[in-house]
């Protein structure tokens, strides 16, 4: 069967049906018959007036009433021959299509058999990037429970929160992460069952999978049946639970990554971002599973480890956010980073100085996106000819995006507004009146200001909370921080608006100069003479303080918010 179009390869008939798309936009809680038993997350779904509009009518996401998606990113590559392929490599060694294949599979044996897992309960998961946790979420999802994925920097305080919110019965984790699950749980009864990898132990994940067979049928689930889900990063307060179906997870794959970014069987996928975030679980998990590709798993994955990591290995594709893709571009003469083709940049706003950085030493095109974990990845993207330094892109095909007020009205091309997003994929909160906040008359609304132009594309801002009033000006921090990385002394920024008794606020810039540069007042004035020079004058930061390090999530995103927190404890100037 090697070498089979995919139209050849045919779903078990428990998991084939109508096309849903057919219906076109809908606005409901679910559109078939559910195979979930335990409804809690189904049960916790936003009323339906507070949906966003789901669209489904573009060609590339017609999918049957029901399927399990595992089939479409594992079993079908086993139907078709490429059982030997590699799927997953690591520096300790690779996994081919059918090792993962038959891990899932007694994975799910395990959680079905031994676990009492039924269709809806939900499951956390707690690794860094490895394949026992690639293999951890299929194995869950195709048994017909629901994945929390959980990155490893979090701590007991975090994971009681979460795992109260979803009510999770089942964590399959790290042992060397145990302790902190461990410490959480002792707070949160409904967690009954947890099991260990990488443990020694006769009631291991290792052994008990040892005693399983390595056939496991996917549960027969609805399309719209709940697989995931994924709390956003760098909340404060209660996190937000996002849900997600299982064409979800193929509505991704089949939009940006098939579209834009068109990967072949032969591509190595690489990357930063944690697979307990959706941007890493897309990036350096279902898309490459999808097309039968290859993912580079590293449990470190910092700018020079990710370089030593491309220079050994030879991948072609690579997901990072903007502060490490200048990191990369300054370890281009140390590390042979040749082998990329592609490079993606997500997280947050790609700066016009860093597109330009990457594309003069790395020789690539960066394709910026713009993506949220309420509508899974990237909505807003350009690639290759269409793309247009500074700008973000255009929608994802099946997507629509407009800018609109205060009101919710659209506003002309060139005006700054709130972006409001809609497609098939979208924003689902479980039990959380947030909704109302980021779902209005069917679009969802990110908190990003953009403006759109006569063409069409779409031009970051701001967030609505790195806009910067002062003297009654708005001032967007990232316009400030592009103007700063053009200046060949800066090796990052971050940039945040402080408390000033006269202005309201002024803007505050902390630089990270790049080594051998002096920080002193030279540098201060330069600086504030290049901002000016750049763009308009009343932007220039009034006050700059240089730092070794700038504060990052594990993604890389900048957390200007602890920024912000500090100028503000410091007291208006």
């Amino acid at each position: 069967m090697i070498g089979l179009p995919e139209a050849t390869i045919d779903r078990p008939a428990a998991i084939t049906g109508t096309n849903q798309a057919a219906a076109g936009p809908i606005r409901s809680e679910n559109s078939g018959r559910s195979g979930l038993v335990d409804s809690f997350a189904k049960d916790r779904l936003p009323p339906g007036d507070q949906w966003p509009e789901i669209d489904l009518s573009h060609p590339a996401y017609r999918y049957p009433d029901r399927l399990n998606c595992v089939f479409d990113f594992l079993d079908k590559w086993i139907l078709n021959g490429r059982g030997e392929h590699s799927a997953l490599v690591t520096p300790a060694g690779s996994w081919t299509y059918r090792r993962l294949f038959e891990t899932v599979n007694r994975i799910g044996r395990v959680l079905v058999e031994d676990l009492g897992l039924v269709p809806g309960n939900r499951v956390l998961l707690r690794a860094a990037n490895t394949p026992m946790m690639v293999a951890a979420y299929l194995a869950v999802i195709k048994a017909g429970g629901i994945a929390v994925g959980t990155m490893p920097l979090l701590r007991a305080s975090e994971l009681r929160k979460i795992l109260a919110k979803a009510e999770i019965s089942h964590a399959l984790c790290d042992l060397r992460l145990r302790d902190e699950l461990e410490s959480a749980r002792a707070a949160v009864p409904c967690l009954r069952h947890l099991v260990f990898w990488q443990s020694a132990e006769a009631d291991g994940l290792e052994a008990r999978m040892a005693a399983k067979p390595a056939s496991f049928e996917p549960f027969d689930s609805a399309a719209d049946d709940i697989c995931l889900i994924a709390f956003t990063s760098g909340t404060t307060g209660e996190p937000k639970g996002t849900i997600h179906f299982h064409r979800d997870l193929l509505v991704i794959c089949d939009g940006f990554s098939r579209q834009l970014l068109r990967p072949c069987a032969d591509d190595l996928f690489c990357g930063s971002p944690p697979l307990a975030f959706t941007f890493g679980l897309g990036g350096l998990a279902l898309f490459p599973l999808r097309e039968g590709a290859s993912s580079l798993l590293l449990e470190q994955a910092a700018p020079p480890q990710l370089a030593e990591a491309i220079a050994t290995f030879r991948p072609t594709i690579c997901f990072t956010a903007p502060t490490a893709w200048r990191a990369l571009a300054a370890l281009a003469d140390q590390h042979d980073l040749s082998s990329l083709r592609k490079g993606v940049s997500a997280g947050e706003h790609l700066p016009k100085a860093t597109w330009r950085l990457v594309n003069d030493k790395l020789g690539l095109e960066l394709i910026d996106g713009i993506g949220a974990t309420e509508l899974l990845h990237i909505f807003i993207a350009a690639a290759g000819p269409d793309i247009r330094p500074g700008a973000t892109g255009r929608p994802v095909p099946g997507y629509q995006a407009r800018i609109v007020d205060e009101r919710g009205d659209e506003v002309a091309p060139g005006t700054v507004g709130r972006l409001a997003v809609k497609g098939p994929t979208g924003c689902r909160y479980l039990a959380d009146d947030r909704q109302r906040d980021y779902v209005r008359g069917g679009w969802n609304l990110t908190g990003d200001s953009f403006r759109m132009d006569q063409d069409g594309y779409f031009w970051f801002h701001a967030r609505a909370d790195d806009m910067i009033i002062s003297s009654g000006y708005n001032i967007a921090g990232p316009e400030v921080e592009s103007a700063l990385l053009g200046h060949p002394a800066v090796a990052e920024c971050a940039v945040v608006g402080k408390p000033d008794e006269e202005r309201g606020h002024i803007v505050m810039a902390f630089v990270v100069p790049k080594p051998g540069v002096a920080a002193d007042d030279a540098l201060v004035q330069a600086l504030q003479a290049h901002v000016k020079q750049t763009i308009a004058p009343y932007k220039y930061p009034r006050r700059i303080e240089f730092r070794e390090r700038l504060p990052k999530t594990a993604t890389g995103k900048l957390q200007r918010f602890k920024l912000r927190q500090e100028a503000a404890a410091a007291g208006p100037t």
